[in-house]
């Protein structure tokens, strides 16, 4: 039977999660305070140990350091209602096997903590340094595929292995990018961004390894390159599908034997930089076509991180226009203060192919026309002010009036139902829940498919 020992000072809390594993036969352990914990962990028999961040005296932070410190392969669960970036990094770095937000979301604990137990079977113990500190990097959202990609981040930055992060345009592929280099330990080095697309060939060749005096006309003197200019910190290449195939031969070069040559010269120069890639297309499908090397797809392809578009976390958008409002107040000195619900629900029924930066692009238009400190639809582009009054969002209980969360919520799930044609999964993927807590909401608001009362699964 397993073991849990359960951390967290809120006592309703822990009386809820003992009830729910006892009855799912687990055994129970119970402590409420982070040094108690660390006392309790010592028992072998504890199988997975599960902690809140915040707790009095010292915090859940502190105790998963002492544990992965006195049982390192023992797998520890993070719990916390301050599921922001910077602390979903630090405590993967630190060695959790999985973080989860309050209100916990019992099927996603259930699962965290399956996972657990199959890593302890396993006998692979989870082992991450801990980082000094995660940077200020500014990504938001707290929707589920976010904290995944949260996650991961936390994971990669930990080793200097290549990392590939895929991602449509405007999906903000640069700014995790950044992340991961002022996650790891070698952020106090520089992190340089080149665009293998913005540059011809020969520019390209010079911009990355540098040239000699001579090189070609115009060179009048020697040019170190970005990578001799990143030293031991991180060069981020993005659009690195549209590397011509002798500058992908240079790139597998200084990946496999950390070697490079400047345009010009004859001197083999080392490179102890870490790199980042990224892509909008399918590296897989341009290896097919003959585009791109296939060996350079493999040590590219090493660890990677997948950006979800806009439209498949349409629940940030709330997050996202109150973070880039307040930007674009300070940048543009106005004082817009609120987003009227009209346009919120202009925002969140729109597919914004553009994703994230098109979302700041309309918002920044829209700060420009509107004159008062209230954001209204009518200062929204036509096509989006179009979808909501065209009568997508018409069977809104709550249009033009005031309504309870519980409505609000019925009506979101079932305009993201419509907008997916009742696919539970991308459903599930949009509004950041398990399948379980989808299907109970379903039943629970009466919601029915228009092909039957379950719908289409996947």
């Amino acid at each position: 039977m397993p073991h849990i020992l359960l951390v967290d000072d809120d006592r309703a809390i822990c009386r809820t999660l003992d009830l729910h594993f006892q009855q799912i036969e687990y055994t129970v352990t119970v402590a409420h305070s982070a040094e108690d914990g660390i006392n309790k962990a010592e028992d072998a028999d504890i199988d997975v140990v599960i902690s809140d961040v915040r707790l009095p005296g010292a915090d859940g932070m502190q105790l998963l350091s002492s544990i992965k410190t006195r049982r390192p392969t023992l797998p520890v669960i993070m719990i916390t209602a301050f599921h922001d970036f910077e602390t979903t990094v630090a405590a993967m770095q630190g060695g959790a096997i999985d973080y989860v937000p309050k209100p916990i979301d019992l099927d996603e604990l259930d699962a965290a903590v399956e996972r657990a137990l199959s890593q302890g079977r396993s006998g692979e113990g989870l082992v991450i340094g801990t980082a000094a500190g995660a940077g200020t990097t500014q990504i938001i959202g707290q929707s589920f595929v976010m904290k995944e990609v949260f996650k991961r981040i936390g994971l990669v930055a930990q080793s200097r292995i290549t990392v590939q992060i895929l991602g449509e345009s405007g999906t903000g592929k640069e700014l995790v990018a950044r992340a991961v280099h002022n996650a790891s330990a070698d952020r106090h080095h520089p992190f340089v961004a080149v665009n293998c697309a913005a540059l011809v060939e020969t520019l390209l060749e010079s911009e990355m390894f540098g040239h000699e005096r001579g090189a070609f006309t115009g060179a009048v003197s020697a040019h170190k390159g970005k990578v001799e200019q990143v030293g031991e910190g991180t060069l981020f290449l993005d659009e690195i599908a549209e590397l011509s195939p002798p500058m992908q031969s240079k790139l597998l070069r200084i990946l496999e034997e950390r070697e490079y040559t400047p345009v010009g010269g004859s001197q083999v120069k080392t490179s102890k930089a870490r790199f980042i890639t990224a892509t909008n297309v399918d590296l897989k499908e341009r290896v097919a076509l003959g585009q791109f090397r296939e060996d350079l797809y493999y040590r590219l392809n090493v660890a990677t991180i997948n950006l979800p578009p806009l439209r498949e976390r349409r629940g940030d958008i709330p997050l996202l226009t109150e973070f880039l409002l307040k930007k674009i107040n300070k940048d543009l000195r106005k004082t817009i203060r609120r987003v009227s619900a009209e346009a919120i629900a202009c925002l969140e029924d729109y597919h914004w192919p553009g994703n994230v930066r098109e979302l700041e692009n309309v918002l920044m238009k829209a700060a420009v026309l509107q004159r008062g400190d209230v954001l209204t639809p009518d200062c929204l582009p036509p096509e989006l002010r179009h979808r909501v009054q065209a009568g997508e969002a018409s069977e809104s209980v709550c249009s033009g009036t005031l309504c309870s969360l519980r409505e609000l919520e019925r009506d979101h799930i079932r305009r993201v139902l419509a907008e997916t044609n009742w696919h539970k999964g991308k459903a599930c993927d949009i509004l950041g829940v398990s399948r379980p807590r989808l299907e109970r909401r379903i039943k629970e608001f009466g919601l029915v498919s228009p092909r039957g009362k379950n719908g289409d699964d996947d």
